[in-house]
């Protein structure tokens, strides 16, 4: 005859308290219901575990040797009940987190350092990548959320909201003339060479820089392309051309290149960054990062 939980907490009741009056009433069971059940596990282990005294319940050798293995039993149930409940309410386990570089200027020292006080069992495992392949490993499931550059085409399968905006700003050698000009109009850049983000890699970014360009009237001329922010700045302190970045990208300035605000409307919260997940995400952990981005606002 197996054994199952309920005996043994109702086994360690009785021996705690030395009564099957009182464990009855803790444990919210009448008195001969809880004589039967002893009574079985006692058949089922085959010697009696309890015997009754003068001075009330107490326990056999035989009981006292199952005491203690019987309370580890009923203790590592909880413990894995609790991990269980925690995973499920996304307080325990791991996030797989990607993220484009540029999201480390200033959304991740903002936002991590309060989700991981608030959440200290929620183990961060980050992978940086570029917006094309952060959706390639989110498809994949080798990540379960990605921080990405926007506008994402729109997918049924994911589900995405925006947790920080930005401007385009102009990226100029520290000793351009525009350099020491104050806010410029992108038109004032329209002979200049441009570097520019990878159209297969950085689609997102791409686009929104020749937009920004085309609606200054002019179509930028691409000396080099790449991926990462940091990579167009480099490549402009090198002097292969200019570039439109991030606002945030000031926060990481050198001394060889210069950041330029623009007076162009289109310019002023043209970037987004996302947090995107799969819509059917069983990472309960994911959701309660947008919150800890978005604020009350997340749930409404």
């Amino acid at each position: 005859m197996a054994i199952d939980l309920r005996q043994l907490r109702q086994f360690v009741t009785i021996a705690e308290l030395g009564s099957y009056r009182r464990a009855a009433d803790t444990l919210h069971i009448a008195q001969p219901a809880l004589s039967v059940s002893i009574q079985k596990l006692e058949h089922a282990v085959g010697v009696p575990l309890l015997v009754r005294g003068a001075k009330g319940v107490s326990t056999t050798p035989a009981g006292e040797a199952l005491m203690a293995d019987a309370r580890r039993a009923l203790f590592h149930t909880e413990q894995a009940r609790q991990a269980a409940r925690r995973v499920a309410l996304g307080e325990w386990g791991t996030l797989r987190l990607g993220f484009v570089g540029s999201a480390t200027y200033m959304l991740l020292p903002r936002c991590l350092p309060a989700f991981r006080a608030q959440y200290p069992d929620v183990q961060l495992d980050l992978r940086e990548d570029s917006t094309v392949g952060l959706v390639a490993m989110l498809r994949a499931n080798e990540i379960d959320a990605g921080l990405v550059r926007g506008p994402l085409a729109e997918d049924a399968a994911l589900d995405s909201w925006v947790v920080e905006r930005d401007d385009l700003i102009l990226a100029v050698p520290a000793g351009h003339a525009l350099a020491v000009a104050g806010p410029v109009a992108l038109e004032r850049a329209r002979s200049e060479s441009f570097v520019l983000y990878s159209p297969a890699k950085v689609p997102g970014l791409n686009g929104v820089t020749l937009a920004l360009c085309h609606k200054a009237g002019f179509s930028p001329r691409i000396s080099q392309e790449a991926i990462q922010v940091q990579t167009l700045v480099s490549l402009v302190a090198s002097g292969m051309g200019v570039a439109l970045v991030p606002g945030v990208t000031r926060a990481y300035s050198t001394p060889h290149v210069a950041f330029v605000p623009l007076t162009d409307a289109d310019a002023g919260g043209a970037l987004s960054l996302s947090l995107v997940t799969h819509r059917d995400t069983s990472c309960a952990s994911v959701l309660r990062l947008r919150d800890s981005m978005l604020g009350p606002a997340a749930s409404a």
